[in-house]
């Protein structure tokens, strides 16, 4: 089968994140059983115009914002000039979609991770945002209430669900199966850490607030993003370390050697970071929203608070006191990342192909 898949970065992007590594583990397995993918998305300074990575031909066109020599216009021009090339299209919408139902003769599926709402809030002015949020956006997806949809959680199924949507399947985030037999040790001294891009819609600023107000042990920031240099200045302390972007190595290292991962923000698709710090014996404190109220079973992986830095530090001083409850969640922590394979996730994706196309 012939797959194009149009997405607007690719896990090479500075900027890729967690729906581009959905994207690729899943694409490259498909590759292995035989799929032919060409993932079509967005140029970036420094980028092949086409490379093939694990399998999977990339072409790279167009810029993702603006109205003009967008990556949403390329993919319909190449759709056009190609499209005797490919048997399915996969249109994966991040906020703005291709609106491929307007242009594509071919079977379609929609991946969608998660709504935008409140991201209109921190990505466009007034009133842009009013507009994004409660106009484009369900306009633009009302195109896809037909459409076979693959999404990635409950919460965002019972979004689209509210939308019109009528044929929605989850298929979960993955992991590669490196999930430890026990717990860990840990560090001596108690350590939280937060790992992801320091950008306004991940919340950084509320991890470290939430810390500040515990105040007892340490905190790592593992990541980069444009807020880096504001946050080192304003919490300039001696148990708060920046470790800026590290190799996955060294991030895995730090992960199953803190106590607790830190996880804000104003909504996930999924929130893969938080299996990613399960499969390494470490439970997740993560905000009560859309997304992470799925990833995260309170009280049994991690802990769900009220999404304010206060909430957060009370869920700290809870997690610090009871040791019991530490190694409860710890060892569910494990048990829980049992449950995700990309291998698995791979086989029921490549179904839905197959009743799609049939």
């Amino acid at each position: 089968m012939r797959v194009l898949w149009l997405n607007w970065k690719d896990i090479k992007h500075p900027e890729a994140g967690g729906a581009e590594v959905y994207t690729h583990e899943i694409a490259k397995r498909l590759v292995k059983k035989g799929y032919e993918i060409t993932l079509f998305t967005s140029y970036f300074d420094g980028a092949e115009k086409k490379e093939e990575i694990d399998g999977i031909e990339i072409i790279r066109g167009g810029k993702i914002v603006g109205i003009f020599d967008t990556v949403y216009s390329h993919a319909k021009r190449f759709y056009r000039g190609n499209k005797n090339d490919f048997d399915i299209v996969i249109d994966e919408i991040n906020t703005r979609p291709f609106l491929t139902p307007k242009y594509v003769d071919k079977p379609i599926i929609a991946l969608i991770h998660q709504l935008a709402v409140e991201f209109w809030d921190y990505k466009t002015p007034f009133p842009v945002n009013l507009v994004g949020k409660h106009f484009l956006e369900p306009y633009w997806l009302k195109h896809y209430v037909d459409i076979k949809t693959i999404t990635v959680s409950e919460s965002t199924k019972e979004d689209l669900e509210k939308l019109g949507f009528k044929d929605v399947e989850i298929i979960y985030n993955g992991l590669d199966g490196n999930i430890l037999d026990k717990v860990p040790e840990k560090e001596d001294e108690f350590t939280a850490i937060f790992v992801g891009r320091l950008t306004p819609t991940k919340k950084p600023e509320d991890a470290i607030m939430a810390f500040k107000m515990f105040d007892k042990g340490k905190l790592w920031i593992v990541g980069r993003g444009e807020l880096i240099e504001k946050l080192k200045k304003r919490y300039n302390y001696d148990n708060i370390d920046f470790k800026g972007f590290v190799p996955e190595k060294e991030k895995i290292e730090f992960m199953k050697r803190a106590h607790v991962l830190l996880v804000p923000g104003i909504r996930e698709g999924w929130g893969r970071v938080v299996i990613e710090a399960n499969a390494l014996g470490t439970p997740v404190i993560g905000y009560n929203v859309p997304g992470l109220g799925d990833s995260i079973k309170h009280n049994y992986n991690g802990l769900l608070c009220e999404p304010n830095p206060k909430a957060m530090s009370e869920a700290l001083e809870e997690l610090y006191e009871d040791e019991a409850l530490r190694k409860r969640l710890s060892e569910n922590a494990l048990e829980w990342a049992k449950r995700f394979s990309w291998d698995e996730s791979a086989e029921r994706f490549e179904r839905v192909l197959g009743v799609v196309v049939r």
